[in-house]
């Protein structure tokens, strides 16, 4: 996205992916309000929604059979009020298909970053690793997005805050069938947590567990973990044959932390490298997104004139850190008070009190939908085009 916006400014941009494609199936599929927004600013979002998807309008968790709707995203602000669920592969796609029309926009897959350039204290660029050996690549910023377990973040040797996590995840996919409900559900029970996101033909499942305990679900065998999410999600107990050993899932080592700095001298860190989000709310990929509307913002003027400052990036950590400090915040007491008390419950789980009233007062569902779909601090894009576009 951060390359796809400095390109349509008339900036330089080279980006690096170190896989031959983005097709990755446990990933982040959830495009909010926020970044719906957001490509409706850039006359994109039309397009975008032709590609095959689900919107949900309404989140709903089903609490020992009974179901409370505790967001209605009709309520949020912008063009569209639901969340789309789109492969991040098909987003990846597509931002990059509609970056390459900008001749400053150069995408290199199969390309790895391995180390910085760095002159005098400056980072100059990063050495890359391709198939064809290594590559390097001189820049006035070299912006590292590389996910939690950045090579870039660790060769810096930065302050990290390990605001912890006490679960992690086990992705795996359900098909669909004709008759099952349209919306995506939270399943509890005493225990267990399982939610099931509406992929079209299938469901996309996360089972929450508790912090490193993979090692004892797998050493009770394939039989007991389909048991187990016949349990918590009852309508899907008759497919979970389909899951026919434990390749077919997946562990999402959950982490939430943050850099103290998020910038050098000729370097910034944006989204999961700068700050690792809980999967709660789904609103990762839509914080990183908002990191790189924010920084193209800040960064575009001084990339045009070629005189980056260090003043320049910590503007944008300025501008981002709060919302992610906010947003860290409530996934963090969701996981101590709500998630990880299930996960140690033995008894019926019953709906807190507050719950109760936003079947009550339906207006209420408006507080919980701004705060997913939209977040604490929404970008809007306030680059223009200059670059010229291909044909």
């Amino acid at each position: 996205m951060l390359g796809y916006l400095l390109a349509r400014s008339g900036v330089d941009v080279v980006v690096l992916e170190k896989h031959k494609d983005f097709f990755r199936d446990f990933r982040g599929d959830t495009v909010h309000p926020s970044t719906l927004t957001v490509l409706h600013e850039l006359g994109l979002l039309d397009e975008f929604l032709k590609l095959r998807h689900s919107e949900v309008r309404i989140l709903s968790v089903n609490v020992s059979g009974d179901v409370v709707t505790f967001a209605d995203l009709r309520y949020v602000p912008g063009p569209c009020k639901f969340v789309a669920f789109v492969p991040q592969w098909d987003l990846l796609n597509f931002l990059a298909e509609h970056g390459r029309r900008y001749p400053g926009f150069r995408l290199l897959m199969e390309t790895e970053a391995r180390s910085l350039i760095t002159e005098d204290g400056i980072v100059k660029g990063l050495v890359a690793q391709t198939s064809e050996g290594e590559l390097r690549i001189r820049a006035d910023l070299t912006v590292a997005a590389d996910g939690r377990t950045s090579i870039l973040r660790e060769q810096c040797g930065g302050d990290v805050i390990d605001i912890g996590a006490p679960i992690d995840a086990l992705w795996f996919r359900l098909s669909k069938r004709p008759e099952d409900a349209s919306e995506t559900f939270g399943n509890v029970v005493a225990g267990g947590i399982l939610v099931a996101i509406d992929r079209v033909e299938y469901y996309q499942c996360a089972m929450v567990i508790k912090k490193g305990g993979f090692d004892a679900i797998h050493g009770r065998g394939l039989d007991a973990f389909r048991d187990s999410i016949a349990r918590i999600a009852p309508y899907l107990a008759d497919r979970v044959g389909e899951l026919q050993d434990w390749d077919n899932v997946k562990l999402l080592t959950v982490a939430v932390n943050r850099l103290k700095q998020w910038h050098r001298p000729g370097l910034l860190f944006i989204g999961d490298a700068a700050h690792a989000m809980s999967p709660v709310g789904g609103i990762g990929i839509n914080l990183a997104i908002q990191d790189a509307v924010a920084a193209a913002n800040l960064l575009t003027a001084p990339l045009v004139r070629g005189a980056v400052s260090d003043d320049d990036l910590k503007r944008v950590q300025r501008r981002r850190e709060r919302p992610t400090r906010q947003t860290q915040a409530l996934q963090v007491f969701l996981q101590e008070r709500i998630l990880n008390r299930v996960l140690g419950s033995s008894g019926k789980v019953s709906l807190p009190w507050f719950f109760r009233l936003f079947n009550w007062i339906p207006i209420l569902r408006s507080i919980p939908a701004r705060t997913i779909g939209v977040g604490f601090q929404p970008e809007h894009v306030r680059t223009r085009v200059t670059g010229e576009s291909a044909p």
